[in-house]
């Protein structure tokens, strides 16, 4: 299950971004992939906003873990790019976080995907040169197969052709 979508604007990142949050619920972990600037707390922004949160979304990169409390639960942003081991993630406790009502987006992803739920998404995003993200959405486990027709009629707007 994979989508392909294109946002030509940092707008149209948080848009898909409150476009997936549509989908997902407490427990859910999102594997955020893709180089340094690709958009991935733009995208995050986007989610938080869907969900409520009136604040600043920023990155967590030097603080790590930043839990937004929303309407829909708590989203746990959560950046692992300065973490040398896996051990160091395991000691930041994502499972605890995620136990309550906790929705995880992990920035950098890919490095830590093993420890996420084994139903989750993972998000590659791309920038070009101009500014244009490619976004690649793919669902892992039964629960998103469940959920993959909303999911796409949520980001029809950015979808490939």
């Amino acid at each position: 299950m994979d989508l392909e979508l294109v946002a030509p604007t940092a707008e149209d990142t948080r848009s898909v971004g409150a476009a997936l949050a549509r989908s997902l619920r407490p427990g859910d972990g999102v594997a955020l992939t893709g180089e340094l600037g690709a958009g991935k707390t733009t995208l995050v922004q986007g989610v938080a906003r869907a969900m409520g949160y009136q604040g600043t979304v920023a990155s967590p990169t030097f603080t790590l873990v930043r839990p937004y409390r929303t309407e829909r639960g708590t989203l746990i942003h959560v950046d692992v790019y300065r973490l040398d081991r896996v051990q160091d993630v395991i000691d930041l406790g994502l499972q605890e976080l995620l136990e309550e009502d906790g929705i995880l987006l992990v920035e950098w992803g890919d490095a830590v995907e093993g420890l996420l739920p084994p139903e989750h998404l993972v998000v590659d995003l791309t920038s070009d040169a101009d500014e244009t993200r490619r976004i690649v959405v793919r669902g892992v486990g039964d629960s998103w197969s469940a959920r993959w027709e909303r999911l796409e009629h949520d980001v029809h707007t950015w979808s490939v052709a």
